[in-house]
């Protein structure tokens, strides 16, 4: 199943898209999508409505974050080689860990802003993963049961507060909209390997990133089995597994860095496809946050 939710912000609908990739409402059986939707129960019980019975939405409504209610934004650096290897930093002997405030989590086709004082917006497409079970000191061949579905994940980085400021990473990912989610979340059953999915991203029409989850350093099952060593993982966690080489920050001889005006555009097989233009900070722009 494709779920995701339409509308504008804080009034989205949940739905489901059919065969023929038409949003149906799902309002009438479920108020909205949540952690307990994501469970096994929950999509057991969505997988037997016939969504032919369920009413058309109309198209062209705003994708709002696929569910909400996710507790814990966890993210993994340097998780691919090659993008290793643009970034001058050797290959992680276990995987790099940080998180994103949970208010950089915006739509598919959200606005990024960057911060104030920011210089060196940068992006990264991801494999996202979201936690459909609790997941506590598991091994590595039992995590992909313990996941609801997966998704792509813009992880934008301010790479001056990231890595000119001192203290931790976590002052350049977090920032307001620097998450963009989904479009959709697709659940696990459709995605027979997670380790075998293409991912680009293009920014103003030029290809910047082009990779596979096979080249992950640490794939999903191993990353899984990991965190749940450090925290509990819970249904509705979102963990983003590392971004393949392109980002702007690894441009030679320049490098190249988000400005206001520009578009992004992303994807991952069979997961959807992001576009979102990006602004100049502006408070007006977070009054209906």
């Amino acid at each position: 199943m494709k779920l995701l939710r339409l509308g504008p912000r804080g009034q989205e609908r949940p739905a489901l898209l059919d065969a023929d990739g038409r949003p149906r409402d799902l309002s009438g059986l479920l108020r909205d999508i949540t952690p307990r939707t994501l469970s096994p129960e929950g999509l057991a019980a969505l997988r037997a409505v016939d969504p032919a019975a369920l009413p058309l939405l109309p198209e062209g409504l705003r994708p709002g974050l696929p569910w909400r209610g996710c507790r814990k934004f966890l993210c993994v650096g340097l998780n691919y080689a090659d993008h290793a290897a643009e970034a001058g930093m050797a290959l992680p002997t276990e995987p790099i860990l940080f998180t994103k405030q949970l208010s950089s989590l915006v739509g598919a086709q959200d606005s990024v802003v960057l911060p104030q004082g920011a210089t060196k917006g940068d992006w990264e497409v991801e494999l996202g993963v979201v936690i459909g079970r609790t997941a506590r000191c598991i091994e590595p061949d039992e995590a992909l049961a313990h996941v609801a579905g997966y998704c792509v994940v813009n992880d934008v980085s301010e790479r001056s507060f990231q890595l000119e400021r001192g203290g931790t990473w976590d002052k350049g990912k977090g920032c307001d909209t620097f998450g963009p989610v989904g479009p959709w979340l697709v659940t696990a059953d459709e995605v027979p390997d997670p380790q075998a999915l293409d991912l680009w991203l293009d920014v103003n029409g030029q290809r910047m990133q082009t990779g596979n989850t096979r080249t992950m350093v640490f794939g999903v099952a191993a990353l899984i089995s990991t965190i749940s060593r450090y925290c509990t993982l819970h249904p509705g966690d979102l963990i983003a597994t590392g971004t393949p080489p392109g980002v702007g920050m690894g441009m030679k001889p320049v490098p190249r860095f988000l400005q206001p005006g520009d578009e992004m555009r992303l994807g991952i097989s069979g997961l959807g496809e992001q576009r979102l233009p990006v602004k100049a900070w502006d408070r007006a722009l977070f009054d209906d946050r």
